[in-house]
């Protein structure tokens, strides 16, 4: 079996979609297609369903996917790195959400980079949940960390951390509250501006939903889609912000915010480190993904 198409049949599958599966491969759409349909006569079975908006695979089409994928990520490993016993540097591709990934995942895999580091090189990209499980299925990055847990066998998933959400504001912003405001339940808080990272509220919504069973009243004031951003701001005295404690954690000990609320059991978020199923065979995706699980075990 001509391996050309085995590595655009699993293009296709990572991608979804001929049309994407092209612009990873540098190819034409047509080729891509003719491709598949050479392979699918080679092996007298249809990989994949065509539908509107890209394509499906069929039970043959994933389970050939699953056999071949880690067989042809081995390949295309060798390729990058070389033969050559001293070609030992390898690099590593991760993705994932902008603040997890700068305050925890970097600072533990630079370990990894040093002189004495393994051969390891590191590039990061960040991203929602969505585009970032989107981006490792097509193969642009080996190693995900997202808050989402990925369906279906292509991608294999490992908890990482839980992390708490805190609900917090400024000294002079709690005081604004009213007297022995803090502690006390949601309709304390209705006329509180809110930041936030998206006009859905994604944090005080799910805080809300589960400390007070019910939905924010008050619209966000400040949207900025980092919460980093979000805790300057709240700093600031712009309102208050639900944020990851491991985020806030020193401004909460300098007093610069605190905290609104203390609920006997805080809302928790679960990450989780992600590979494309088989790709823990190699080294360097298998040394970093051990790495983050050993390091996480102090983050908890």
């Amino acid at each position: 079996m001509d391996l050309a198409l085995l590595r655009t049949f699993v293009t296709v599958h990572r991608a979804g979609s001929f049309t994407r599966a092209a612009a990873l491969l540098g190819l034409s759409q047509p080729a891509v297609t003719s491709q598949i349909r050479t392979l699918e006569r080679q092996l007298g079975r249809p990989l994949f369903l065509r539908q509107a908006r890209g394509v499906t695979p069929t039970t043959i089409g994933d389970e050939l996917a699953h056999k071949a994928a880690p067989h042809l990520d081995a390949l295309v490993e060798i390729t990058e790195t070389g033969l050559d016993e001293d070609s030992s540097l390898r690099t590593l591709h991760l993705a994932g959400p902008p603040e997890f990934t700068a305050e925890r995942a970097l600072p533990a895999l630079t370990e990894l980079t040093g002189e004495d580091g393994q051969g390891f090189a590191l590039r990061a990209s960040f991203g929602n949940a969505e585009e970032t499980l989107e981006g490792l299925a097509a193969g642009h990055h080996d190693l995900a960390i997202s808050t989402a847990r990925p369906r279906g066998a292509l991608l294999t998933a490992t908890p990482l951390c839980d992390e708490e959400h805190v609900l917090v504001a400024s000294p002079a912003r709690a005081e604004q509250t009213g007297p022995g405001s803090r502690g006390k339940a949601a309709p304390a808080l209705e006329d509180v501006p809110v930041i936030e990272v998206h006009e859905s509220l994604p944090f005080v919504s799910r805080y809300w939903a589960s400390v007070f069973d019910s939905r924010p009243a008050s619209p966000g004031t400040v949207i900025v889609p980092d919460l980093r951003a979000v805790l300057a701001c709240a700093v600031a005295g712009a309102g208050l912000a639900v944020l990851p404690r491991y985020l806030c954690t020193a401004a909460l000990k300098r007093g610069d915010v605190v905290a609104l609320h203390e609920p006997p059991v805080p809302p928790l978020r679960t990450y989780f480190l992600v590979v494309r199923t088989g790709t823990l065979a190699m080294p360097h995706i298998a040394r970093a993904h051990e790495w983050l699980l050993q390091a996480a075990s102090d983050w908890c």
